[in-house]
């Protein structure tokens, strides 16, 4: 399942995030397994788990030593408007 779950981190487009919740709906996952499955990927290069967010958009944790600070700089690389550690309903999907 994590690898399904990975998989589906580069179907998502540029421009664009989903959440923890969004991703455990399709696979009928518990979303605290989408969270694991973000926070263990050994390849966040190739699996963006940069683009998963919280249920309520704001910006949360990020699983490389840049922590979330390297997040929102990949977020914003993508054209992702943030105010206030929040990302705007319009770039979810």
């Amino acid at each position: 399942m994590k690898e399904k779950i990975l998989n589906y981190l580069l179907t998502i487009p540029k421009g664009k995030v989903t959440t923890y919740k969004n991703i455990a709906k399709i696979f009928w996952v518990h979303p605290r397994m989408v969270s694991q499955t973000m926070r263990y990927n050994k390849n966040p290069e190739i699996f963006p788990c940069y683009k998963v967010i919280a249920s309520n958009w704001k910006i949360s944790w990020y699983n490389t030593l840049g922590w979330v600070e390297e997040k929102i700089e990949k977020l914003k690389n993508d054209w992702i408007v943030i105010e206030n550690w929040v990302i705007d309903q319009k770039f979810i999907i």
